[in-house]
């Protein structure tokens, strides 16, 4: 079998963890290198957790360091939902392994070319991959697909009203990406809400699977688990990074999707971190290219999932815990 090469972008929290191991695990991948951004929690952090799930699955893929802050803002983390560490504070021991030398932005460049055609994931905020960009333009053009958790399609925000955490971070590295030519799939957070969350009796069939990467991936979103049931009332853990991954991996489980036209709120408080996705494309209409303007000439710049094969993404999941 001819394996796909991945390379791999995270913020390295719970949800991130579960994302790495249906890659690390599944036999058609090889992960050529892990880079890690602050978001979710701290730069060294992310690193360790990193390392550490990479050790979990008996792996050693090398994983590196990258920027340690947005671009232009100050950096915000989401210790309330996955833990002061970012692993439900299970207080695991610290992994044996090291960083690999290198900057996570130079890393990203040096693996695309020397990998053209790989499928760039990324799941936390886009700070490292707009670096890269800002270094190297060309590597958009050579990567085939780049799938980005990250947003949300017409629909409400996880972190504000109107945006996802990870853009809403660094929304002017989402910018950047965007508008890079880079071929991105957006993968949003309300894709793993409701049915697709991991149920409460999906979570005891995982829990009998009685392996410790099981145990894994549950004990470090128990956080999560707590939070998701405050913020929208969903029994379970919802599980955005995985689903993102579970497309990258199998891309028919994005059982709908189509190109539309993205950008992102740069300048206001208010809507800071709004990916606007022109669904009806009304910036083709004549009668608002006074408002659009250049806009017009770009064309649609990200192709949405709108739908997913829940049953198809929670049997990929379970199938990389057992």
């Amino acid at each position: 079998m001819t394996q796909r090469k991945f390379l791999i972008d995270t913020d390295t929290a719970s949800d991130d963890a579960v994302a790495l191991i249906m890659a690390l695990r599944h036999p058609g991948i090889e992960v050529a290198a892990i880079t890690v951004v602050a978001g979710n929690i701290e730069i060294d952090k992310g690193v360790r957790n990193a390392l550490f799930t990479v050790e979990m699955c008996d792996s050693n893929v090398p994983v590196y360091r990258g920027a340690s802050r947005p671009l232009r803002r100050e950096p915000v983390y989401a210790h309330r939902v996955h833990g002061q560490d970012g692993f439900g504070d299970m207080n695991y021991p610290p992994p044996k392994s090291v960083q690999a030398e290198g900057f996570g932005p130079d890393v990203i460049v040096d693996t695309i070319q020397a990998n053209p055609g790989l499928v760039l994931v990324t799941l936390g905020p886009l700070t490292n991959i707009a670096l890269a960009l800002e270094k190297e333009p060309a590597i958009a053009s050579q990567v085939s697909r780049c799938v980005i958790m990250g947003g949300v399609a017409c629909t409400v925000g996880n972190i504000t009203p109107a945006a996802e955490f990870n853009v809403w971070v660094d929304p002017e590295a989402a910018k950047t990406v965007l508008h890079s030519g880079l071929p991105i799939e957006m993968v949003g957070w309300e894709l793993s809400r409701g049915e697709a969350n991991l149920k409460l009796e999906e979570i005891e069939e995982v829990r009998g699977y009685q392996n410790e990467l099981a145990d894994f991936a549950l004990d470090c979103n128990r956080t999560l688990l707590e939070f998701n049931k405050g913020l929208s009332g969903d029994l379970g853990i919802d599980l955005p990074d995985p689903v993102a991954m579970a497309i990258a991996l199998e891309p028919e489980i994005c059982n709908r999707s189509k190109k539309h036209y993205v950008e992102i709120e740069t300048e206001s408080d208010l809507t800071r971190g709004m990916t606007v996705v022109d669904e009806l494309g009304v910036s083709d209409w004549d009668h608002n290219q006074a408002v659009w303007g250049a806009l017009l000439e770009r064309g649609p710049n990200a192709s949405i999932c709108w739908e997913i094969d829940i049953p198809a993404f929670k049997g990929l999941l379970k199938k990389s815990l057992r």
